[in-house]
């Protein structure tokens, strides 16, 4: 698991301002954060990936760079992680990219998650990044890429969050079979009562784009 947050950088404004009721009011700056985010962790994580050498004709001469190899598939979970991902592919822009449709049934006694859409790429091979802003109960991550894994194999696995909460965490490394890699930018204390991140941020997807219906 790599925690971004305990090296200090212009991400910590962000993730402050994320955090800030004061600031929350403004969606489209929200929206904002939230993608910057998504391209800095985007380019924590292109350090991890497998590159080639790759030889250049400038106007000049021939010379040669080391590029990623590397194919990238993007799956976002709706709706919440779209400014997120945005930020994934300014970095990332040949990815292919593939959508989620997960809720929380939230009138059970027990968190329960719904999934109604999928639209995945061929993942075979490929490094896949799965990206949802807020790791709560864990659930949701967890039945998007079991849905996910049903379209093929992925030769990588990194799932990226914002904030994630210890329970979210150990309920991913219970009940996630195959070799991944946690990212997030923040651990908060803990889950309240009704399953939300404390101190966390509230819901990232209302403050994105409003309430639901």
């Amino acid at each position: 698991m790599r925690i971004l947050n305990t090296s200090n950088s212009i991400a910590n404004n962000y993730l402050a301002e994320l955090r800030n009721v004061e600031v929350q009011t403004d969606r489209l700056r929200f929206r904002t954060n939230l993608q910057r985010l998504g391209t800095l962790m985007a380019y924590e994580i292109s350090k991890s990936l497998a590159y080639k050498t790759t030889e250049i004709q400038t106007p000049l001469a021939k010379t040669s760079e080391q590029t990623i190899s590397d194919s990238i598939a993007l799956v976002s979970i709706l709706r919440a992680a779209i400014p997120f991902m945005n930020g994934f592919l300014e970095v990332f822009d040949n990815a292919e990219v593939g959508f989620i449709g997960a809720w929380r049934k939230e009138e059970t006694d027990n968190i329960e998650v719904a999934l109604e859409y999928t639209a995945a790429p061929n993942i075979n091979d490929k490094t896949l990044i799965l990206i949802d802003p807020m790791l709560a109960t864990g659930k949701s991550l967890v039945s998007s890429l079991n849905q996910i894994l049903k379209h093929g194999t992925p030769s990588t696995i990194h799932l990226a969050s914002v904030i994630a909460a210890p329970e979210g965490i150990e309920y991913l490394k219970n009940n996630i079979k195959v070799k991944h890699e946690l990212w997030t930018w923040a651990v908060d204390e803990k889950l309240n009562d009704k399953s939300y991140i404390v101190p966390g941020l509230g819901d990232a997807g209302d403050l994105s784009f409003g309430s639901k219906l």
